[in-house]
């Protein structure tokens, strides 16, 4: 396995890659891995002949008042267990090189409407950095598939949209939620998570998944959105926001058209103690007529 710090070791090594014939799939992540994370990249390897990931902890992700100095993280163990997997590279670029200017004074894209409804009134400029690193890191490893998990359903599309909208020869694939044995979607902030809180945060994928059956039983949206609620609350977490929407660009759906829809998707953010989580639920009505 290589592991590459350098802009220009990089491309000579995807150049030789290209040079040779070879596929390259692209695994962006800001490390502290988990098999989350390590199930993207085995997506990788069966999609292309290369795999590359990259381990950067964007700044631009987060606001004055969010965890970036305290984020984890675990750059040796990382390495290692992607050496395990028989990753082919691991690029490791720093701040100087993702933000020559600085983060405030360098160039950044923008998708409009999508970064700016659900999670992005709760984050502000969150999905500007999520859409700008990962602009910056496509043009550096020119992969022709780049695999994201579907935990983060809303960023997943944002990336499709900037995709299509810069014409960038790659293709997006979105993977399924790894989740613990309890439910709870695998994420490097569950490590916040204390003994008790720990105990109390697969109430969210549940809570997720019993608004799904009361949508299914007839209940009306908005019932069955204050009832999930209602369960998070009872478990001692703080709501940010629950609701469903279609998964195509996140329209809200309404109980007239509900089974309209090929495909609905629930999310929600919400947290417990100082952990901020979020999970989704995808699905497809079936109408009992």
């Amino acid at each position: 396995m290589i592991t590459c710090n350098n802009i220009g070791q990089l491309r000579r090594q995807i150049s030789d890659w290209r040079n040779a014939g070879e596929s390259i799939a692209f695994v962006p992540t800001m490390g502290n891995l988990h098999a989350g994370h390590l199930s993207l990249v085995e997506i990788a390897k069966q999609k292309a002949r290369r795999v590359v990931v990259s381990i950067y902890v964007n700044p631009l992700q987060f606001s004055p008042d969010e965890d970036f100095e305290s984020y984890p993280r675990t750059q040796e163990e990382d390495i290692k267990k992607l050496d395990q997997l028989e990753t082919d590279l691991v690029f490791l670029p720093d701040t100087s090189m993702i933000y020559p200017r600085g983060e405030q004074r360098s160039s950044y894209v923008e998708v409009p409407e999508l970064s700016h409804i659900i999670e992005g009134k709760f984050r502000p400029g969150f999905f500007k950095g999520v859409a700008t690193v990962v602009l910056k890191l496509f043009n550096m490893v020119q992969p022709d598939i780049a695999v994201f998990g579907e935990k983060d359903f809303q960023q997943l599309l944002i990336i499709r949209q900037m995709v299509e909208d810069m014409h960038l020869p790659v293709k997006i694939i979105g993977a399924e939620t790894k989740r613990e044995p309890d439910g709870l979607a695998m994420s490097s902030r569950n490590n916040y998570l204390n003994s008790s809180d720990r105990e109390n945060s697969c109430a969210l994928s549940a809570a997720l998944r019993q608004f799904k059956a009361q949508l299914e039983q007839g209940t009306g949206i908005e019932q069955a959105e204050k009832n999930c609620v209602k369960h998070l609350e009872k478990y001692g977490f703080s709501v940010d926001y629950v609701t469903l929407r279609e998964t195509s660009r996140l329209d809200i759906v309404s109980n007239s058209d509900i089974n309209s829809h090929k495909e609905l998707i629930i999310l929600a953010a919400a947290k417990i103690g100082k952990t901020r989580l979020i999970d989704n639920v995808k699905f497809t009505v079936v109408s009992s007529d």
